[in-house]
């Protein structure tokens, strides 16, 4: 089983293009087991907190996904983002992130890391190795 650390915008997927992350990445790992981070949790009550119609119906449904996850504590230290926390839990432990955001793929690949995003809104796609 490999453990995938799942970042906010990937939660947005299911909303967004209709496609079930957790079935997709089970086809693609053989058997994955996402993951989220504590501080993702907290980004995500944070937009919760002023967003209202669809913006509030998107987060709230990443919300929900992310209660399917295995949840890592972790704090996030004085002048590091959400996406530097990431790259931190993902540098300590080598899992793999599923992440749609181009700038942090860019940094989790010049560090080695594997990364998994949707190509062509229809499909995950692994660049590095599980």
């Amino acid at each position: 089983m490999v453990k995938v650390i799942l970042d906010l915008n990937f939660l947005l997927i299911p909303l967004q293009f209709r496609i079930d992350i957790f079935e997709e990445l089970n086809g693609l790992l053989g058997r994955a087991e996402p993951v989220i981070l504590s501080t993702t949790i907290e980004e995500i009550r944070r937009i919760l907190k002023r967003s209202s119609g669809m913006r509030y119906l998107q987060f709230s449904t990443a919300l929900r996904l992310a209660e399917k996850c295995e949840v890592i504590n972790v704090e996030r230290r004085k002048g590091e983002s959400y996406d530097d926390v990431i790259l931190r839990v993902a540098k300590d432990t080598g899992m793999p992130v599923a992440t749609n955001d181009s700038e942090l793929r860019k940094r989790l690949r010049k560090a080695g890391l594997t990364t998994i995003y949707l190509r062509q809104k229809s499909k995950l796609e692994i660049n590095g190795y599980v």
